[in-house]
């Protein structure tokens, strides 16, 4: 199978500099010292009492997972907002795109180069994420569904951070535009349901509030509104985090929370949809960033561009 040149060149790139190993040390570095607190406070807890708490390490991994979420949230844009713009600030892109490279490469390029950090990022830190296995509480499965989650949210923040790269000349616009449109997913659809339960409480006071359906008590709910945390890569590990937790979260707690009954095909299968779901968006975004890439424009002339042609 031939190697993609764009992501030969960025692979070399990386190697060579320091910043790759840089973030690995920043990241695993951040994940091991979390780590080791939490085991030090374990070990002063038997000290004191002689006993073992378990939820402790439970925590730990709930702990750890999600910080390592929420970084690769925020490192993923870093890595992909640049990567078209920078080209187009260093007056190098023009002279990718007159070889024989297509655009549809080089946009797959730079995000196979994103994903490979990304995937670097995530084995390095199985050692002190897989502690828990060594006390029992969740399985292999559960850590592969957690990789999962992981794949998807660096694919969507990935392929975004491109596409605004592939719109905006600056590097600058294009991050902004990129961690703008990632606090929308995560914080927008989330307080799209809580107005959506504000208008609903307005409603139901407004018409009697204490009205009785099916011999329930009426209480607000966000309707088709939580339909959009679907979209949301924070719901979608909030969701894959509960199965191991066992703790009464997860998509029922967030039906409960939103006041949406806990039925249909879309609610028994959360995670696979809101995955692929994600992953039909980010293949959206890619599609138009190969289209913005392209100098080729398939626009039709206008009468007065006609005659200036011929």
């Amino acid at each position: 199978m031939k190697q993609n040149p764009v992501y030969k060149r960025e692979a070399r790139v990386n190697v060579r500099s320091i910043r790759l190993p840089m973030i690995v040390m920043v990241f695993n570095g951040i994940l091991s010292a979390v780590a080791l607190l939490n085991m030090y406070s374990v070990m002063a807890q038997v000290r004191a009492s002689a006993s073992i708490q378990y939820t402790s390490f439970m925590q730990m991994y709930e702990l750890l997972a999600a910080l390592e979420f929420i970084m690769l949230l925020f490192i993923v844009p870093a890595l992909t907002a640049a990567s078209i713009s920078g080209e187009r600030e260093r007056q190098t892109l023009d002279l990718m795109l007159t070889t024989l490279l297509t655009p549809a490469q080089i946009v797959s390029g730079k995000l196979m180069s994103a994903l490979s950090v990304m995937v670097l990022l995530v084995v390095s830190s199985f050692p002190p994420i897989s502690m828990v296995l060594v006390f029992g509480g969740i399985t292999w499965m559960d850590l592969a569904a957690l990789l999962l989650c992981y794949v998807a949210v660096a694919l969507v923040a990935g392929s975004m951070g491109i596409f605004f790269s592939a719109v905006f000349k600056r590097s600058t616009l294009a991050s902004v535009c990129t961690y703008g449109v990632i606090g929308l997913l995560v914080a927008g659809t989330y307080f799209a349901n809580r107005f959506a339960m504000a208008l609903s409480s307005t409603h139901l006071s407004r018409y009697g509030g204490a009205v009785r359906a099916a011999g329930e008590m009426a209480r607000p709910t966000a309707g088709a509104a939580f339909y959009l945390l679907l979209l949301n890569p924070a719901a979608t590990f909030y969701t894959v985090m509960n199965g191991p937790a066992e703790s009464g979260m997860g998509i029922e707690s967030m039906c409960r929370a939103m006041g949406v009954q806990f039925k249909g095909w879309i609610m028994e299968h959360w995670v696979f949809t809101s995955i692929v779901l994600q992953l039909a968006l980010s293949g959206v975004l890619l599609f138009f960033a190969v289209r913005c890439v392209d100098p080729i424009k398939k626009k039709r002339l206008r009468p007065e561009e006609k005659k200036t042609a011929v």
